[in-house]
C-alpha cells in the first residue's frame, strides 16, 4: 500500500511539475519585475561598454543587446553577475534547462508558467512535500519514470482529477 501510494504521489508530482521542470530559468521570456514608477529608467548600456566577463556571459544576446530596453539590460547584467557565482555543475544544469525551454512551444511555456505559479501559491509545507516526492521520483530508474508518466498521460482527465484529490468536473450536458 505504501509503495503504491509513493508511486501515485510520484505520478502526481511528475504531472504537476512536468510542464515546468525546465521552465523557470529563461529570464528573457518573463516580464521584467515591477519598477518604482517614480524612478527614471537606467541608462542604456551599449555592448561595447560591457567588460569582457559580461560580454562572455551575455554573448547569446550580442546581436540584440543594443536594442534591448535599458531595464532589460539591467536585469540581464544582474543575472550575469549571479551566473559567475554558480558552480560549474549548476551552470551545466541551467544550460540544459534553457535549451529545453527554448524547444518548448508557446503553449507549453504558458502551461509551464501556470504550473509554476500554482506551485508557488501552495503552502510551504505542501511545496516541501512535493519537492521531496519529486526528488524520490528523480531517483527512480528512467524506465520506471517513463512508465509512470505514460500511465499518467493515459488517464482520462476525470481520473487525473480524482487522483490529485480534487473533485472531478461534472459530466458535460447531454450525458456523453
Amino acid at each position: 500500500m505504501s509503495r503504491l501510494f509513493s508511486l501515485g504521489v510520484a505520478m502526481l508530482l511528475a504531472a504537476l511539475l512536468a510542464g515546468f521542470i525546465a521552465a523557470p530559468l529563461h529570464a528573457q521570456d518573463f516580464p521584467p519585475p515591477p519598477q518604482d514608477q517614480n524612478m527614471p529608467p537606467p541608462p542604456s548600456r551599449p555592448w561595447s561598454t560591457l567588460n569582457p566577463a559580461q560580454r562572455d556571459v551575455l554573448s547569446p544576446l550580442r546581436d540584440k543587446w543594443d536594442t534591448l530596453p535599458p531595464r532589460r539590460q539591467q536585469n540581464m547584467l544582474q543575472k550575469a553577475e549571479h551566473w559567475v557565482t554558480l558552480p560549474p555543475e549548476k551552470r551545466d544544469e541551467v544550460r540544459l534547462r534553457i535549451a529545453h525551454w527554448q524547444t518548448m512551444t508557446p503553449d507549453q511555456r504558458k502551461e509551464a508558467r501556470a504550473n509554476l505559479q500554482q506551485f508557488r501559491e501552495l503552502p510551504p509545507e505542501q511545496r516541501a512535500r512535493l519537492h521531496a516526492t519529486f526528488e524520490q521520483f528523480q531517483e527512480l530508474p528512467p524506465e520506471q519514470r517513463e512508465r509512470l508518466m505514460q500511465q499518467w498521460r493515459s488517464m482520462p482527465p476525470d481520473q487525473r482529477m480524482q487522483f490529485r484529490g480534487q473533485p472531478a468536473p461534472p459530466p458535460p450536458a447531454g450525458g456523453h
